[in-house]
């Protein structure tokens, strides 16, 4: 007899009524429960808007407000989405491209359980025994506490003298951070100069704020004499003392000498996470060498000298993960069998996923978009959880085509938990193993937003959608290939995993750099032709920049832009600055307003002095072609291309930066979007065409289809052989197979990932590659072409 329903059970679908979040226009959508949903359509169409800035935004708006006042007072502020209803929500977790935090100490084993999972083995079974588990963490110092007590006893007083001392495996020349750093003095100050006159070259450091009274008040030296005069310890005290407490015009500060300022202030960051400018100095003052004590290992003597069968956990950390779980698949220990269990899952869990190829000690913010969502994907696939919806942004990006079939096994694993799963993607591989498609359009920005069709695969395929029509695209080989001027030659390259390369890359040509993923292609062209003259190199990495920068600040647009404004109306250009002279006096240019409240949670709410639009009233007056400074803003690049191309709003400098940007596929952006809300293949397009009115005859791309929808790849495709036709040369890393197939030349490395690659396995044209495919890349190929 079957299971009588329950009411309980009839709530098997996630209702959005009305969502009108960025340029959505009024969505309804139903999605079933504990089923794989793809969300599709073009680049811009409002996918993202409507899975992270309705359904997802929501949910955990929902779960912050479960937390007491005071918690809350410390969390991220997440306003109520503008949507009419949303029903039957559960609780999101997001797994998205964000790189992982760039803390220098944050490691792929400390980010995921494998970490602390190997310090509890060794704190059980290693020799000599170094302590618990803490003893063997590099983020833990040896700490000694000693405290006194008095106790009363019958007619006297007794007391306890205890010291307590706590084991940490941090290495204490390096702090835990594996490499020590040196200084170049020169790079500091300027000796000749007194501190008065601005010997300080410090970024930030500046004798007119904190920094000056500091100096001043401290009375260690004369800030009037040169420095060069200063006595040895004059010269100590500057740059070296230790935290002291002063006292200056009243007040109490903290005396810090300038080099264990700048290791606490800019030295705790990675380095690529710095601002511009902070970053040139840190490589001009700073130099890095690996840690005598610990030789980079980041480890104290006694966790090094702690081992189980000859290796210390450091030498675990080094290996490449597929060894390592081979390793402790070997260890026979029956004391620790359920942990020894655990571990061996979690780091199958590595080998799975397709990054075997890493290992332990790889810092986390050296991993590329792609491998930081798929190592946070590990945390949740052992996870207890069920019943939870999971978000994915496109999890095939960075994946070669043999991985994504890894990647959609991962996906139905977590659905068949009983997991709600919604993914954002453009693979076709991924979209097919969905329950349920949403396609958004028809196009993309104000052209976009709505729901052009729901339901099966098979449906969507004759639904005439623009997603529906490419979904089954097959490129073809090019007839002729384009034959190349030079080569740039690569000898003996053995960056990362790479084993002695030679190779030559041809020049005037399309090259395509494929491979599975860690099997070396970045090491390749990054380790050794990005810092050559002549070459831009342009990665996904972020774009640094506040959420004041946008598409028109970061491409240089709005100068030309600032200037006709100025000269039209007889003013200076900086009215037309949201951040200068022509910012709104409410909201500071910002367009909206902040609201602080206590421990609550920050309240945003658009400025309704300028109503949004960022500029003083008295600035909109001033127009240029009819149009006032915000309207021009807030117009897409496609339209912007036409308003400044032609007529009285003729501006042809701005012109020919935005038929970049509308060559780059960028035509739907505003010129005003905060560069904040942007994607990574975004941000990648828009470095691109900011690029490619720079003088330099090498372009190296980092896989550009990230982001992409199958109809805008045509369009790229296009882009790349304007470029090469143009007397450019363009290396491409890529896993797209269009882009294979369309390439001139391709360098195919392998044959596996980490110690399994490293090799070149293939050079030649797309058509050699697919006659006799003995590679993954060309089997791969060779099926997406098909019989000619």
């Amino acid at each position: 007899m079957g299971r009588a329903e329950h009411v309980a059970d009839s709530h098997d679908l996630i209702r959005v009524t009305g969502a009108r979040v960025n340029n959505l226009k009024d969505v309804s959508v139903e999605i079933p429960k504990r089923r794989l949903t793809a969300f599709t359509g073009v680049s811009g169409s409002g996918k993202s808007s409507l899975v992270f800035g309705t359904i997802a935004a929501e949910s955990q708006r929902l779960i912050n407000e479960t937390y007491s006042a005071f918690v809350q007072g410390f969390m991220p502020n997440l306003a109520r989405p503008e949507v009419d209803v949303l029903d039957g929500l559960t609780t999101a977790i997001i797994v998205d491209q964000e790189r992982m935090g760039a803390n220098p100490r944050s490691t792929v084993g400390t980010a995921t359980d494998a970490n602390a999972m190997l310090r509890i083995l060794f704190s059980r079974i290693a020799t000599p025994h170094a302590g618990p588990p803490t003893a063997y963490s590099f983020n833990v110092p040896k700490r000694t506490a000693t405290g006194s007590m008095t106790a009363d006893k019958g007619a006297g007083e007794k007391k306890v003298v205890r010291e307590q001392v706590y084991a940490g495996g941090m290495c204490p020349r390096c702090e835990g951070m594996g490499s020590v750093t040196d200084f170049d003095l020169t790079a500091l100050y300027d000796e000749n100069k007194s501190l008065n006159e601005g010997a300080l070259t410090i970024p930030g450091y500046s004798m007119d704020g904190w920094y000056g009274r500091i100096f001043r008040g401290s009375g260690f030296f004369n800030p009037d004499k040169p420095i060069k005069k200063y006595t040895k310890k004059e010269l100590h005290d500057l740059l070296y003392r230790e935290p002291t407490k002063i006292k200056v015009e009243g007040i109490n500060l903290t005396y810090n000498g300038i080099i264990p300022a700048i290791q606490r202030s800019f030295l705790s960051k990675d380095v690529d996470a710095m601002q511009p400018h902070i970053r040139a100095f840190v490589e001009r003052a700073v130099t890095f060498t690996i840690c005598p004590d610990c030789e980079g290992t980041r480890l104290g003597a006694e966790a090094r000298a702690s081992k189980i069968n000859g290796k210390n956990i450091a030498d675990l950390c080094a290996m490449q993960i597929t060894d390592l779980a081979a390793w402790i698949r070997a260890l026979k220990e029956p004391s620790v069998a359920p942990l020894l269990k655990a571990l061996g899952d979690t780091l199958d869990s590595f080998v799975d996923i397709g990054l075997g190829y890493l290992s332990l000690e790889r810092p986390a913010g050296t991993l590329s978009g792609g491998e930081a969502q798929r190592t946070k994907m590990i945390r949740h696939l052992g996870s207890s959880l069920t019943d939870v919806t999971y978000v994915f942004d496109e999890p095939t990006i960075g994946l070669h085509p043999h991985d994504i079939q890894r990647m959609n096994e991962l996906l139905l694993q977590l659905r068949n938990k009983g997991n709600t799963v919604l993914v954002v993607e453009h693979k076709p591989e991924t979209i097919a193993i969905a329950d349920h498609v949403i396609d958004l359009g028809p196009g993309a920005g104000s052209g976009g937003g709505e729901v052009v069709f729901e339901g099966t695969l098979a449906k969507l395929r004759t639904s005439g959608t623009l997603t529906g029509r490419h979904l089954d695209d097959k490129a073809s080989v090019k007839p002729s290939v384009r034959s190349s001027s030079d080569a740039l030659e690569i000898r003996g390259a053995s960056t990362n995993n790479l084993q002695d390369v030679d190779v030559d890359v041809p020049l005037g040509v399309l090259v395509v750099v494929t491979g599975v993923a860690g099997s070396g292609k970045s090491s390749l062209i990054h380790g050794s032709i990005a810092d050559r003259d002549g070459v831009i190199a342009i990665d996904q990495g972020a774009i640094r920049g506040s959420r004041r920068s946008n598409p028109a600040t970061y491409t240089g647009l709005l100068d030309p832009i600032r200037k006709a404004f100025a000269k039209a109306n007889g003013v200076k250009p900086a009215l037309f600055s949201a951040n200068s002279e022509g910012a709104c006096p409410a909201c500071k240019g910002a367009g909206v307003i902040y609201t602080e409240l206590g421990v609550m949670a920050t309240v945003e709410a658009p400025c309704e002095e300028c109503e949004g639009r960022r500029f003083q009233a008295a600035v909109l007056e001033y127009t240029f072609g009819g149009k006032n400074i915000a309207e021009v803003l807030a117009m897409p690049v496609s339209e912007a291309l036409t308003y400044f191309a032609e007529g009285e709003a003729r501006v042809p400098a701005a012109e020919k930066i935005l038929e970049r940007l509308n060559d780059v596929g960028l035509g739907y952006l505003s010129l005003g979007q905060p560069l904040t809300t942007l994607s990574g293949g975004e941000r990648q397009r828009l470095k691109l065409a900011t690029h490619m009115g720079e003088k330099g005859g090498i372009y190296v791309l980092d896989e550009p289809t990230t982001g992409l929808h199958l109809a805008d790849v045509e369009q790229l495709l296009g882009l790349l052989d304007r470029l090469v036709d143009a007397g450019k040369s363009v290396i491409v890393i890529e896993h797209h197979q269009a882009v294979m197939a369309h390439a001139d030349w391709i360098i195919d490395l392998g044959p596996g990932a980490g110690h399994d690659g490293g090799k070149v396995v293939f050079e030649g044209t797309p058509a050699d590659l697919i006659k006799k495919p003995k590679t993954l890349t060309g089997k791969h190929l060779a099926e997406y072409v098909g019989p000619n």
